[in-house]
């Protein structure tokens, strides 16, 4: 598989929420309080013109095939960012890419200077959870910030300060 991972353009908005949303979709997941119905999923170049904030999507030859972003949310504490959209197409899925979108996305969010890094999920997501794990992350007994994502169920934090996103995909 010839991949790319690149930052978002304003040309891959609709095929990326289309993956977004299918994907919650077949996990069971398209419930109100979730990205299926945030009206930026539809307009995630635009969301991620915000300072301190990035989206990389994965292309297969000329084929969109997931996305994953970092995104300083409102209301997190200083220093902290949230890991946000981290959505691959069904054939992308059990390959290492969605290890390599959250390395990736980890890294730069310690180049940007945040010592945190959070995470909200469902339990439906129950293999992205077991990679959350794996690169070090936490559960929380509630939620932080102001996503208003208020149909995510489980919350996660990583600490960067703790090297644990040094580890490559192919170590986790």
């Amino acid at each position: 598989m010839e991949l790319t991972i690149r930052p978002i353009t304003v040309d891959d908005n609709a095929e990326i929420a289309a993956i977004i949303r299918a994907a919650l979709k077949e996990f069971g997941a398209d419930r109100p309080g979730t990205v299926y119905y945030d009206d930026t999923t539809d307009h995630l170049f635009e969301l991620f013109q915000e300072q301190g904030s990035a989206y990389f999507i994965a292309e297969s030859g000329n084929r969109i095939i997931g996305g994953a972003g970092i995104y300083p949310t409102k209301g997190l504490p200083e220093g902290y960012c949230e890991l946000v959209k981290m959505y691959l197409s069904p054939d992308a899925r059990g390959k290492g890419l969605g290890k390599q979108l959250i390395s990736l996305c980890l890294r730069t969010a310690a180049d940007l200077g945040y010592s945190h890094i959070y995470l909200e999920s469902m339990p439906e997501l129950k293999k992205a959870l077991s990679v959350y794990e794996k690169f070090g992350f936490t559960y929380l007994k509630g939620p932080l910030g102001e996503s208003g994502h208020f149909g995510c169920g489980l919350w996660m934090l990583l600490d960067l300060s703790r090297d644990y996103f040094v580890k490559t995909a192919e170590e986790i």
